[in-house]
């Protein structure tokens, strides 16, 4: 069985082909705010830094909204938060 992180990888890699995917689990950070919510286990808040070409040309809102359609699967099952940082290749500083 995977972990949340390894199918954010295996989702967000497939969709949008990033030359940089940095996904951290914050869950630690939140466990009360988890188990207040009745979920268990942790895997709940994540961080995502990524660096695409898909990125080019969107604003931040277009860019957020990209990523939480393609992760919509792992909302439904479990995922209650994501911090994004997503950049196109010619955003990041040398």
């Amino acid at each position: 069985m995977t972990s949340r992180a390894e199918r954010i990888q295996q989702t967000l890699s497939a969709s949008f082909t990033p030359t940089k995917l940095e996904i951290t689990d914050e869950s630690h950070k939140h466990a009360s705010h988890a188990a207040r919510n009745g979920v268990a286990g942790g895997e709940t808040h994540y961080h995502v830094t990524m660096v695409s070409p898909a990125m080019a040309g969107l604003s931040r809102l277009a860019r957020q909204r990209a990523v939480n359609d393609a992760l919509a699967p792992e909302f439904k099952t479990g995922l209650h938060a994501l911090a994004m940082t997503l950049r196109a290749p010619d955003e990041v500083p040398g």
